[in-house]
């Protein structure tokens, strides 16, 4: 066990045939204890810092462990939320891909259908030209015929066609 101050302060000496001097030995005893003294509560300050700072240690430890792990959870939640939204892209682009197809093949079915219509609008357009080409010939052999030229020679006489005097 280490010596204390009181310790130093307390020894004592035999006292031998021509020994020292007591008041030169008290002297330098009693500046042993100051810088004992000292040296004790420079000690005990260096250790309360020390403490001071394991305490802090512990303390930045432990928010360094809290900041690690803090790190690693936002790394797995921007690998997870990485990965939702891969998986939610490819969905989009399924969804796409569907709705292009079938856009393309109502488009391809409804151009096929208008291609019908036109065939079939042709066809309808040369029955009604062939018909209304009928007609008009029809008519035209009508105005040929000698009908009207038997109509032209007819002659009326003024007097029968007065209502008045035929009563």
């Amino acid at each position: 066990m280490p010596l204390t101050p009181l310790d130093i302060h307390n020894k004592e000496f035999s006292k031998g045939f021509r020994g020292y001097d007591e008041d030169e030995v008290n002297e330098f005893l009693d500046q042993i204890i100051k810088d004992y003294e000292l040296l004790l509560r420079e000690k005990k300050e260096l250790e309360e810092k020390l403490n001071d700072m394991h305490d802090k240690l512990g303390h930045f430890t432990v928010i360094e462990e809290t900041l690690n792990k803090s790190i690693i959870v936002a790394q797995e939640a921007a690998e997870e939320v990485r990965r939702n939204a891969q998986k939610e892209a490819k969905l989009i682009v399924k969804e796409a891909e569907k709705n292009a197809d079938r856009i393309v093949n109502e488009s391809l079915s409804k151009a096929r259908k208008i291609a019908l219509d036109i065939e079939e609008l042709k066809k309808q357009s040369k029955v009604f030209r062939t018909r209304f080409k009928m007609l008009v010939e029809a008519q035209l052999d009508l105005l040929d015929n000698d009908d009207w030229d038997h109509l032209l020679e007819y002659e009326l006489d003024a007097t029968e066609l007065n209502p008045v005097e035929q009563e």
